[in-house]
This record gives structure tokens, C-alpha cells and sequence, in this order.
């Protein structure tokens, strides 16, 4: 093998061994950025795409959705009651030039972002509104965090409250007030209730007057209830019209009290041996 041949053979090989290290895969849900010599090039797509070594450099951003869990945070609501929140953000780059060029770690800061609009957020509710209304409280949230990350071509999809962790205190006045809630609604449906049990009782009370066939049924469904459960006591009710002429028989009569002025003496004017 001659010197030419090997030399031939050294330059095909660098030729290859050049190109092959020159090309670069982007994969269908990345996007590539890339730098000549410091300056920004045409975004490259998906599929083999060729960097010259040493003057080019590829920048890949993912287009997925990142899922951001925003660590727990201390903060102190409106009406002064301390907790820790956590929360969970996903976004999603949209404009991948914008995400390279205007942030250094769109990542990271969009974090940050995060964390910081959370501990502001919530420290301008009430702990109500904290348990009771995070739906709006999520919507707020996003809104916020997306007016910042807007121009980093990065969009804010979702952002949810996952957890809120109060003082042991706090959780014992809750439930001692939660349960003071469920007495007072289980008095007043006891109270409607009775209401409406003497009402319908005072219509079947004005019913029954109207027919004294009805309350006479009425008084033998009652006796047939007592004697149903083999009581040894029977009650029998009586109208007070037919047993008060009894009554009146079988009490002794009472004489008057003689008058008191006809039961006093009279001093005799003769006793005195005074004559008249």
C-alpha cells in the first residue's frame, strides 16, 4: 500500500468520522436552537439535522408538558393563621427561541416564579378562602405566574393547590366548630320537624271532631294496640260527661258554717242587778 493510499484512506476516514459526528437527531417532540459562531440560526424540526463541530452549537428544547411540584411554602393568611402550602404547576414551552434567548433556565425560574406568587397570593386570603375556594385561588395563581413566564415563550397550563397543612389548634377549633354547625342545623330540623308533626296532629284533631264515628274507631284502634302487646294494665278512657253524675252521687254533701253573728251572745242587760 502506497503512501497516497494511506493517505486517501486517513482523509475518507476523517471525511466520515467528521460527518457522522456533525449530524444530530432531534427527536418529533424536541426542536433544536442552533449558534454559529454566537449567533442565532433557523430553528431546526425533528429528524437527522447537521451541526459543523467547532462553529455551530445545538440548543434542544422539549415542547412536552413539564409537571413543577412547588415545594411547601410558610405563609401567614389574612387573619393571621400560619401554614404550609405546596402546589403543582405544568407548563409548557410554546415559543422555543424566546425560551433559550429571554431566560437562562426557563425551568428554574419559572419556579421560582411560582414560589413567590404562591407566598403572595395567599397571604392576601383568609384561611376560609384558603380551604373553601381554591378553585379561584388556582385561577389567580395561574393567571400570575403566566404574566411572567409569557414572555419567556413558556405557557402556564395548570397550577393546583395540593395540600394545606394548618396548626393542631386551628384543626381542634374547626371541628369543635364544625360540630357546633351540625347541632345547631339537627335543632332546627328537629324543631321544623315537631312543627310540622302538631300541625298535621291539629288537622286530625279537627277532623276527628267533625265525626264522631271516626273517633269512636279512632278509641278501638286504641284499645286493640294495648291489647296487642298482652299488657296486664288496661286503661279505659271515659268521657267526663258520663262519669261526672257519678262523681257528684258519691261525694258527701257539706252543710253550710253557720253565720257568725247568730252564734254570738248577747251581754244580758239584767245581769248587772241594773234595772232598765
Amino acid at each position: 500500500m502506497t503512501t497516497v493510499t494511506v493517505l486517501i484512506v486517513v482523509v475518507v476516514a476523517l471525511l466520515v468520522g467528521g460527518l457522522v459526528s456533525s449530524l444530530r437527531v432531534i427527536r418529533e417532540y424536541e426542536r433544536g436552537v442552533v449558534f454559529r459562531l454566537g449567533r442565532l440560526r433557523t430553528l431546526r424540526g425533528p429528524g437527522p439535522r447537521r451541526v459543523v463541530p467547532g462553529l455551530e452549537r445545538l440548543v434542544r428544547v422539549d415542547l412536552r408538558v413539564v409537571t413543577l411540584t412547588i415545594p411547601p411554602q410558610e405563609v401567614i393568611t389574612r387573619d393571621n393563621v400560619p401554614a404550609r402550602v405546596n402546589a403543582v404547576v405544568m407548563f409548557q414551552v410554546t415559543d422555543p427561541v424566546a425560551s433559550v434567548m429571554k431566560v437562562e433556565n426557563f425551568a428554574v425560574a419559572t419556579s421560582q416564579i411560582a414560589q413567590t406568587s404562591l407566598r403572595s397570593l395567599l397571604g392576601r386570603a383568609d384561611l376560609d378562602t384558603l380551604l373553601a375556594h381554591r378553585e379561584d385561588l388556582n385561577s389567580d395563581l395561574r393567571r400570575t405566574i403566566e404574566a411572567q413566564t409569557k414572555a419567556w415563550g413558556v405557557d402556564v397550563g395548570v397550577v393546583e393547590i395540593k395540600d394545606v397543612e394548618i396548626p393542631e389548634a386551628m384543626q381542634r377549633a374547626m371541628a369543635r366548630e364544625a360540630e357546633a354547625e351540625r347541632e345547631r342545623r339537627a335543632k332546627i330540623i328537629n324543631a321544623r320537624g315537631e312543627l310540622q308533626a302538631s300541625e298535621e296532629l291539629r288537622q286530625a284533631a279537627e277532623t276527628l271532631s267533625r265525626s264522631p264515628a271516626s273517633l269512636q274507631l279512632r278509641y278501638l284502634q286504641t284499645l286493640l294496640e294495648l291489647g296487642a302487646d298482652q299488657n296486664s294494665t288496661v286503661v279505659f278512657p271515659l268521657p267526663i260527661d258520663i262519669v261526672g253524675p257519678f262523681l257528684t252521687k258519691l261525694l258527701p254533701s257539706t252543710d253550710p258554717l253557720p253565720d257568725a253573728e247568730s252564734s254570738t251572745s248577747h251581754p244580758n242587760p239584767t245581769a248587772n242587778g241594773m234595772p232598765h
